[in-house]
């Protein structure tokens, strides 16, 4: 397995080999070895597991936890094609605002990890895209906020020629600037801290 650093400090894009044969074909999605190599410490224990479906044009996010608790994610498209996103909206990250974005399709299988107190966004690229999570922990609707996909500030990349589909929630989220004067965004020091723990170890600089 391949692991990549993101271009938000602490994501992950790793890249399994895949085998295929005339039955089709077998891959591993997580794999922990490769994980501590790339993060500096295991997986966390996995408290929730999510599964949703989405048609081509859905765009989901961005999503995030309110830290504390906070929440890490590894991320894997199960069928389909979606264009995964992360953006750092830890206040004091070193890199505060940037995104960077994974390809998830049925012919690299890549998966993502998103630490502590990032935002998610996808776009779905193909109808019936099934996307699928592990989480650290639960749902908790107070502790689950949004912030606008669709925010210039932001400038995710979601193509001119996907018509965007977003749920109601989504379509009322406020910008990061707001977000960022209201108070609400979590801070880096405390996620850190939170991921650490998940971890069991010191995480790597």
């Amino acid at each position: 397995m391949q692991a990549r650093k993101l271009a938000v400090e602490g994501a992950l894009e790793f890249t399994p080999r895949v085998f295929p044969d005339d039955r089709g074909l077998f891959l591993s999605p997580f794999q922990e070895e490769a994980f501590i190599e790339a993060h500096g410490g295991p997986l966390f224990p996995v408290a929730q597991t999510n599964h949703s479906v989405s048609k081509r044009g859905v765009v989901r996010g961005v999503h995030y936890t309110a830290t504390p608790p906070g929440i890490a994610k590894y991320v894997y498209c199960a069928r389909g094609k979606a264009l995964d996103i992360v953006v750092d909206i830890r206040v004091g990250s070193p890199t505060f605002g940037k995104w960077d974005a994974v390809l998830m399709d049925q012919e690299a299988h890549r998966t993502m990890y998103f630490p502590v107190g990032v935002g998610h966004a996808f776009v779905a690229l193909e109808d019936d895209t099934v996307m699928s999570y592990m989480l650290s922990g639960g749902y908790v609707a107070e502790n689950e906020l949004a912030l606008s996909a669709l925010d210039p500030a932001l400038g995710l990349p979601i193509d001119s020629g996907v018509d965007p589909v977003l749920s109601e929630r989504d379509q009322v989220a406020i910008t990061l600037a707001e977000a960022r004067e209201r108070g609400l965004l979590p801070d880096y020091a405390a996620s850190r801290e939170i991921e650490r723990r998940l971890s069991g170890v010191p995480l790597s600089a």
